[in-house]
């Protein structure tokens, strides 16, 4: 299949296009490069560098390389970044969404496949979180992709050629087995790379921020799914697009590690000391949220192959010391 991959230049989507290749399938790549790398994709792919907004050329990628399906990544990502800049998340997961499918609808690109987030379900009163929790997002962020939600579903209903699936994504975490791809944010907020880049000593410690939550070591609790498993779920969903349809389906392992587990992950894997400290809880951070993916694995038969958090750190520990500047790290010895 003829695959457009908004944001392939980035943590997720370069690790989508490598599957997507692997399954036989012709990805091209559209990114602005506002904090994805060009270098992350690999040798021969179509890429574009050209912004959401930019409907013309869109339109004009879409029909010139006779897509079949669009896979969204494009998004700004961080939480705190949302509360503070709200225009702006809304701007571009939003309305540059709006423009994407304003320019499938015109070539008649019949697929999508979104990246949502399970911080559309807000502080949910229950775990672990399935499909029907309601939608209660506490942030910019989540509520720019609950409303992204929304205008697909209403999308679906007004063009009966589109199918659309939804991906809740739970945290992300790993890069690619083979080393050949990671991640390389900045700023960095994800918690294993900022274990593994303390321990290679580009930070001086790691702030866990609340030690006192009702878990049994005091620390948040939360889902970790190996991004290789998330892109081939992405793959799956693709192949289940229907026109007409809008289908949504959480992606996690069924359970959740604390910081704290983590940390002694990271602490095993490296075998190294982690330099950690404690700080205060931060505000709108749930004790525990964990997924219950069973209706996609019922649905699409999709399962994780990662299903325990050492094998996940194990990827990002591969990628990280040879890569401790990202993509523009010279290889360093292992």
């Amino acid at each position: 299949m003829n695959v457009l991959v908004a944001g392939g230049a980035g943590y997720i989507g370069a690790h989508a296009v490598r599957i997507l290749l692997r399954t036989g399938h012709e990805p091209v790549v559209v990114d602005n490069l506002h904090r994805g790398h060009a270098e992350a994709l690999p040798p021969g792919v179509p890429f574009f560098h050209v912004d959401l907004f930019d409907k013309a050329t869109i339109f004009s990628i879409l029909r010139q390389h006779r897509i079949e399906c669009v896979m969204h990544f494009a998004a700004l990502a961080y939480v705190g970044e949302s509360v503070e800049q709200p225009l702006r998340y809304y701007a571009n997961n939003v309305a540059a969404t709006i423009s994407l499918l304003e320019a499938m609808i015109e070539a008649r690109t019949p697929r999508m496949v979104f990246s949502s987030t399970c911080a559309t379900y807000g502080e949910p009163s229950q775990v672990p979180i399935t499909e029907e929790t309601p939608q209660n997002p506490i942030n910019p962020y989540g509520r720019s992709k609950l409303f992204v939600e929304h205008i697909l579903r209403d999308c679906v209903h007004a063009y009966p050629h589109l199918g659309v699936v939804s991906l809740r994504y739970f945290n992300v975490a790993g890069c690619a087995e083979d080393g050949s791809c990671g991640e390389d944010h900045d700023p960095e907020t994800h918690l294993i790379p900022r274990l593994l880049l303390a321990v290679l000593g580009r930070l001086d410690a790691v702030t866990i921020f609340g030690t006192d939550y009702p878990t049994p070591d005091g620390t948040c609790i939360r889902d970790y799914i190996h991004v290789e498993d998330l892109c081939e779920a992405h793959v799956v969903a693709m192949d289940a697009c229907r026109p007409g349809e809008f289908r949504a389906y959480n992606l996690g392992i069924g359970r959740g590690y604390s910081v704290l587990e983590v940390v002694e992950a990271v602490r095993r894997v490296t075998g190294q000391e982690v330099p950690i400290r404690y700080g205060a809880r931060r505000p709108g951070d749930p004790a525990v949220l964990f997924a219950d993916a069973s209706k996609i694995e019922r649905e699409l038969g999709w399962r994780p192959r990662f299903t325990t958090i050492e094998p996940i750190v194990e990827t990002a520990w591969r990628w990280f010391r040879t890569h401790p500047y990202g993509y523009r790290s010279a290889p360093q010895a292992k």
